[in-house]
């Protein structure tokens, strides 16, 4: 039977040290422990700590800072809380790679809820699609979406590590009419699995309804790690 392939040792520091920024136990702008400090804690060699701050670096979860040390970077603003974009070109417009995890893509009944907000009859199909979106691996968005099958008919048979929802719904029903509140919420169980953060974290939820001529296109539940994410809004007076 082949043996399971070897771990290297800076992949296991740098698993290590990216999980405990995930999770929110250094929050952005914090000093990281010096490599010694992370030798001693790790009992590697400096090499080792050393290529893992590296390839944290390039990734653009931490900063290293001549003479000063290595920071946990602002990691992921919203643009403009005031626009309604697609997640993808955010994420590439701040230079930083963008991927998927498919949770649930699925053809449902609406429940009361649901149908009140789509602006449907109770039990109206609908479709649901569950998503993570990564930012340089790490989750920084759970989407739980419902859309209206009548404005994007094809939207089930998409592939959606390679475009979002929000991509094909501008393609098939453009954007008329949007309305967005911002709240924070605690994390449950299923929610802190799929973010990769502690059960009972703060989450900052965008609730978002979108509208085509007059059509509800979708519903959508947008939810982001606090310690992660900021919104921003700007406007003129």
């Amino acid at each position: 039977m082949k043996a399971a392939p070897r771990t290297l040792p800076y992949a296991t520091v740098k698993a290590a040290l990216r999980e405990r920024i995930a999770r929110g136990g250094w929050e952005p702008g914090v000093r990281l422990p010096s490599e010694r400090e992370l030798v001693q804690e790790f009992g590697c060699a400096r090499m080792t700590v050393h290529r893992a701050l590296r390839e944290l670096e390039e990734e653009g979860l931490i900063e290293r800072r001549q003479g000063s040390g290595s920071y946990v970077a602002e990691l992921h603003p919203i643009s403009n809380l005031l626009q309604v974009r697609d997640i993808h070109e955010e994420i590439r417009e701040r230079g930083h790679a963008h991927a998927t995890r498919v949770c649930s893509v699925v053809r449902e009944k609406a429940d009361a809820r649901t149908a009140a907000a789509m602006r449907l009859a109770k039990h109206a199909p609908v479709y649901r699609v569950q998503l993570v979106h990564l930012e340089n691996g790490v989750p920084i968005q759970l989407e739980d979406r419902h859309v209206n099958p009548a404005l994007a008919p094809d939207l089930l048979a998409r592939d959606f590590t390679q475009v979002t929802p929000s991509f094909v719904l501008f393609e098939h029903a453009p954007l008329t009419e949007a309305e967005q509140v911002v709240e924070a919420v605690l994390a449950n169980a299923d929610q802190a699995a799929l973010l990769d953060v502690a059960e009972g974290s703060a989450l900052l939820m965008v609730s978002r309804r979108t509208v085509s001529q007059g059509a509800v296109a979708s519903v959508a539940r947008l939810y982001h790690p606090g310690a992660r994410y900021r919104l921003i809004g700007r406007f003129s007076v």
